[in-house]
């Protein structure tokens, strides 16, 4: 999934890619590079953020969405915004990436009744004006699992069925370091709520609280997170720098296919 903003403010590329036609471009470029999925925000939700309003929102995304429709290439939109939400569907948006998990008066109602839009519901602890101030948890991994859980039985309850979801745990969305690397640790609990798991992780701060680099220069941190991710059950990673993590993701694969390959063929010898 690569990662358009269509901002001023978001913590990596704010402003590059604010205008209508830059942002086209860059996902021009991101198809390019391999893209299988386009995620488009129009409302920065960076640690202390500030909201914007539906309008403002509205006339960043919708523009780009619907001039990229003869692409062929699935559109997330990034927002929280019930109403964002109806008018992204209505110009053909896939999926609805809600970093609020539809939690807002009126998001279920909003994308209950478009059976064929998919929906990501993510974790995140606060708001993103409050989230890190002091985020605590008694146990990070079952909190944000229970979250999720709940989250999908409330989709259920709209009319929402499961095949349409997809969970995100919200790294850097109010957790700490050690919130964050104890939940890639153990990323693979996820996967028994039995919808797809969604990572992102690209670029983060977590990141280069490691390796000590700055924003711009967290391109090898980030290809590794997105492949430990990948390696405890996440189906998508979204991320910014789409073909070197697409090529990454290629030699892992080639590795798995292979012993699979070996595995048959083992099976087979036996048979």
């Amino acid at each position: 999934m690569g990662i358009i903003n269509v901002t001023p403010d978001s913590f990596s590329d704010g402003g590059l890619y604010l205008s209508t036609q830059q942002a086209i471009a860059h996902a021009r470029n991101l198809i390019d590079e391999g893209a299988d999925i386009l995620d488009i925000g129009g409302e920065s939700t960076r640690p202390g953020s500030q909201q914007v309003s539906t309008e403002e929102e509205l006339k960043r995304v919708i523009p780009v969405l619907e001039a990229l429709a003869d692409t062929g290439i699935p559109i997330s939109i990034d927002t929280s915004k019930p109403e964002v939400m109806k008018h992204a569907i209505a110009a053909g948006a896939f999926m609805i990436n809600d970093v609020n998990a539809l939690r807002s008066p009126g998001a279920l109602e909003a994308v209950a009744q478009s059976d064929h839009v998919q929906l990501c519901l993510m974790h995140m602890q606060g708001t993103p004006q409050t989230m890190q101030a002091n985020p605590q948890y008694h146990n990070i991994v079952d909190e944000v699992k229970d979250f999720l859980h709940q989250r999908i039985q409330a989709a259920a309850a709209a009319g929402i069925s499961q095949d349409r979801l997809v969970i995100d745990p919200g790294f850097g969305f109010g957790k700490t370091l050690h919130h964050n690397f104890t939940l890639l640790n153990q990323l693979d609990q996820l996967t028994t709520l039995g919808v797809p798991l969604l990572a992102g992780l690209s670029r983060k701060s977590m990141l280069g609280a490691i390796t000590g680099n700055n924003v711009d220069h967290r391109i090898h941190e980030s290809i590794a997170a997105a492949l430990l991710a990948v390696t405890k059950g996440a189906k998508i990673v979204r991320v910014h720098d789409v073909k070197v993590s697409k090529e990454a993701l290629a030699i892992y694969n080639a590795m798995k296919n292979c012993a699979a390959q070996e595995i048959n063929l083992t099976a087979s010898n036996r048979n």
